[in-house]
C-alpha cells in the first residue's frame, strides 16, 4: 500500500481556508473515493470534504476546530494499488535523490522570510486584535503565519501589541513613575472580557457563527453603509395573492408567498437600474450581467444565504418554487456550495418576524440589501382626501456608498414601489 495526502480543497470562489467542524471518519476506517470524511465550515458555505482516494485512513493531521488553508494537509490515507516491490526497488535511488532535493528545498524555504507573506485573513485578524505579526511564530510552510497561529495567540490571552519606540526617560522621572498594573487589551474582533456568573450559560462559537460574524464585521469595516426607506401600498397585491393562493397550492403543490412577488418586483427594477447590481473591486466597480438574488434563510443555530440564479428569467411561480426549495435545503442541511455562491443583490424577508423597520448589513461584496418588512394595515390619506385602511409595507435599503449614491437608489426604490402597486388580477400573471 502507498500513503497519500488529502488536502483542504477549494470549497468556493475566493474561499482561502476552512474550519474542520467534525471528522466523519477515524483512523483505521476504510473509505471509498469521494466518500465524505469531514464537515468543514468556511465564510461562504458549510460543506463536506470528500476523500480523494479509496483506502484506509492512516492519520488525522488536523483536529476538530482547526482552521486549515486551502491546499494544506488534513490527513493521510493508505491506498491500494501502490507501486510493486520490484518497481519500488528500481526507483529507490531516484526517490532518494528526490527526497534529498525536497529536504534541501524545505530547508531553503524555512530560511526564507516567508512569515512576512501574510494572507488577507491573517492581516484582517491581526488588525482587528491589534497584534504585531513580527512577534508571532508561524507554523506554516517556510515559517508563514496562518490563521491557526493567530487564533492560538488570541485564545492564550498573550497578545503581543505593536512595538513602540522607547522614549528617553531621565533618572528623576524614572524614580517618580509608579509601576502600572497590567491591562488586558480587547478589541472589537476579539470581544469584551465578559465576567461569567453562576447560572450564566456559555455557548461556544461554532464555525458557522464565526463565519457569519467575520463576514458581517468585514462588511461594516470596509463598506460605508447608508440607508433609505420607502413606504408602499400593497393593497391590490394582497387582494390578488389571497384570491389565488388556494387554487395555486392545489395545482402546484406548494404555497404562493408574498415574498415571491417582492423578489420579482426587485428583479424587474434591477433590469432597469443595473448599477444596483454591482460590486466594489478596489480600483473598479464591477456591474454584474447576471441577476442572482441572495435570500436569507435562518435555522435555529445559523443563517444561510442561498442564491436564486438568473432570477430575471423566472416567473413569480418559478421564484416561489425556488425560494421554497432553497429554504428546505438550508433547514435540512442539504445546501450545496454552488447554491450559496454568485449572489449579486440580496432581498431579506424581515417582515416574516413582524419587523416594520430595519437596517440590514450588506452581504459583502454586494453593493446593497433590501429588507422587506411586515405588511400592516394603516389609515392612509388617499388622493381624493378621504382616509382609508390600506395594506402598507416598508422597504428598507442598505447601500455601499462607494458604489451607489442616493439618486440612483431613490429611483430604484421608486420603480420597485411602482411595480408592486400596479400588481392586480387584471395585469399580473404568476406564470
Amino acid at each position: 500500500m502507498a500513503v497519500e495526502k488529502i488536502l483542504m480543497p477549494q470549497l468556493g470562489e475566493s474561499v482561502t481556508e476552512g474550519t474542520i467542524e467534525k471528522w466523519l471518519v477515524e483512523v483505521g476506517d476504510t473509505v471509498n473515493k469521494y466518500d465524505p470524511i469531514a464537515e468543514v465550515n468556511t465564510d461562504k458555505v458549510n460543506a463536506e470534504v470528500p476523500s480523494s482516494y479509496t483506502g484506509v485512513i492512516k492519520e488525522l493531521v488536523a483536529a476538530e476546530g482547526d482552521t486549515i488553508e486551502v491546499g494544506e494537509l488534513v490527513c493521510y490515507i493508505d491506498i491500494e494499488g501502490g507501486a510493486s516491490e520490484e518497481k519500488q526497488e528500481e526507483s529507490t535511488g531516484q526517490k532518494a535523490i528526490e527526497n534529498l532535493s525536497e529536504d534541501k528545498k524545505d530547508q531553503e524555504e524555512v530560511d526564507q522570510p516567508m512569515k512576512r507573506r501574510y494572507s488577507p485573513a491573517v492581516l484582517r485578524m491581526a488588525q482587528e486584535n491589534n497584534l504585531d505579526l513580527e512577534q508571532i511564530s508561524g507554523s506554516g510552510k517556510g515559517g508563514r503565519i496562518t490563521r491557526k497561529d493567530i487564533q492560538k495567540v488570541i485564545e492564550s490571552g498573550e497578545m503581543p501589541a505593536p512595538k513602540e519606540e522607547p522614549k528617553a526617560v531621565s533618572k528623576k522621572e524614572e524614580k517618580k513613575e509608579a509601576p502600572k498594573a497590567p491591562v488586558k487589551e480587547t478589541s472589537e474582533g476579539k470581544g469584551a472580557d465578559v465576567p461569567v456568573a453562576e447560572g450564566d450559560i456559555e455557548i461556544p462559537v461554532t464555525g458557522v457563527r464565526r463565519a457569519i460574524a467575520n463576514n458581517m464585521l468585514r462588511s461594516k469595516h470596509e463598506a460605508p453603509h447608508a440607508w433609505t426607506m420607502i413606504e408602499v401600498d400593497v393593497t391590490n397585491l394582497v387582494e390578488y395573492r389571497n384570491g389565488i393562493k388556494d387554487d395555486f397550492k392545489k395545482k402546484e403543490g406548494y404555497g404562493l408567498t408574498f415574498f415571491a412577488f417582492f423578489v420579482k418586483a426587485v428583479v424587474e427594477a434591477l433590469k432597469e437600474f443595473p448599477q444596483m447590481n454591482s460590486m466594489w473591486a478596489g480600483d473598479k466597480i464591477v456591474q454584474k450581467k447576471d441577476i442572482n438574488i441572495s435570500i436569507a434563510v435562518g435555522t435555529d443555530e445559523s443563517l444561510f444565504v442561498p442564491v436564486i440564479k438568473n432570477a430575471d428569467e423566472k416567473s413569480i411561480k418559478g421564484i416561489a418554487r425556488e425560494v421554497k426549495e432553497l429554504a428546505q435545503k438550508a433547514k435540512t442541511g442539504k445546501l450545496k456550495g454552488e447554491e450559496m455562491q454568485g449572489g449579486t443583490f440580496t432581498v431579506n424577508n424581515t417582515g416574516s418576524f413582524g419587523s416594520v423597520q430595519s437596517m440590514g448589513i450588506i452581504n459583502y461584496p454586494q453593493a446593497a440589501i433590501l429588507q422587506v418588512e411586515s405588511i400592516v394595515k394603516r389609515p392612509v390619506v388617499m388622493n381624493n382626501g378621504m382616509i382609508a385602511v390600506r395594506d402598507m409595507v416598508n422597504l428598507c435599503l442598505s447601500l455601499d456608498h462607494r458604489v451607489l449614491d442616493g439618486m440612483i437608489c431613490g429611483k430604484f426604490l421608486a420603480r420597485v414601489k411602482e411595480n408592486l402597486e400596479t400588481i392586480s388580477k387584471d395585469n399580473t400573471s404568476v406564470y
